[in-house]
């Protein structure tokens, strides 16, 4: 199996190098305009095939089959792209795969997961940018070669730490617009992580994953990069919260798995965050830090000698 992936790595390096290539020689461009009757056409057709494909890499209860779903749709995945303006075309019914487009649709990440068996995950995706002509960067997942979490360090599309996207948000800084990337890692059998990437583009247009963008405090080096691990039996938040105008993040504690015999994270049932500060993100400990004098509890009726009856009626005209 893993001389399998490794050829589904070989090729999509080979499918990335003219896109890539082709990217950074010809710049910025207009963006695709509308799709013509021909392209819809083709590109509804190929939607089909790919529905199916998408499908399979997630459903199929036999590794062999998610694992050719899995090449399969790569390759027909680039060669519907390279239709004319076919990043206009919403590729709706993929259903099993994230397809998120920032605010600005100067490009849109697509990202899915293959599940290999109870304890390994490879995921795969690509970023297309807003142009008639594909220019495609795919992402090569590398994860299963680090050995710890890359916190301090950018990395570029074919040394990417894959995850499947459910969220995007841009945010400008001083060196220019960046996104970030909300994710999950289905990680192993008995631990999850979620993770916050930053994606920018350099002055070739080339994407660059991760900025010293999280700050937890001033006196230590920025993250660029941020993780959370736990254990797979908890639900734990991490995404933006349009009321707060902020990241929010449940606060994870040590816990002994009992499975495993070993430590892991669960939530506590506080929250954490990241607000956005001149383009950095600040963390902020504790969100929700309101502390009330007495346990809450409904308005009593029969306290003080309130002049009322066990019902909460008046006793008025009563003996």
């Amino acid at each position: 199996m893993l001389l399998k992936f490794k050829s589904t790595l070989l090729l999509l390096i080979v499918l990335s190098m003219p896109l890539a290539l082709a990217a950074q020689r010809k710049g910025k461009s207009k963006p695709a305009g509308a799709l013509s009757p021909e392209s819809i056409e083709r590109l509804h057709a190929a939607e089909d095939t790919l529905a199916v494909l998408a499908y399979a890499v997630v459903n199929d209860s036999l590794a062999e089959t998610r694992f050719m779903a899995c090449q399969a749709l790569i390759t027909k995945l680039v060669r519907a792209l390279k239709a004319e303006n076919s990043f206009q075309y919403p590729f709706d019914r993929l259903k099993t795969m994230s397809i998120l487009t920032p605010p600005d649709s100067s490009f849109r990440i697509f990202t899915w997961q293959l599940f290999v068996d109870d304890s390994t995950h490879r995921y795969y995706g690509a970023i297309q940018l807003n142009q008639p002509e594909l220019k495609l960067f795919p992402l090569i997942d590398r994860s299963f070669e680090m050995p710890a979490p890359p916190l301090h360090e950018s990395m570029t599309p074919d040394r990417w730490y894959g995850v499947l996207y459910y969220n995007l948000r841009q945010f400008d800084t001083k060196e220019g617009r960046k996104y970030l990337l909300f994710g999950f890692d289905g990680f192993t059998f008995f631990e999850k992580r979620k993770i916050i990437d930053v994606l920018s583009f350099d002055a070739s247009g080339t994407p660059v994953l991760g900025a010293p963008v999280f700050h937890r405090a001033d006196d230590k080096e920025a993250d660029y990069r941020v993780m959370l691990e736990y254990t797979s039996e908890a639900k734990v938040k991490l995404n933006w919260d349009e009321q707060y105008k902020m990241i929010l993040f449940d606060h994870l504690i040590p816990f002994n798995n009992p499975y495993t015999n070993s430590p892991t994270y669960v939530p506590d049932g506080s929250y954490d965050g990241f607000k956005l500060e001149k383009g950095r993100w600040k963390y902020v400990d504790k969100v929700f830090n309101d502390v009330q004098e007495e346990a809450p509890r409904p308005e009593p009726v029969l306290d003080g000698g309130n002049g009322k009856d066990i019902l909460g009626k008046d006793r008025k005209g009563k003996n």
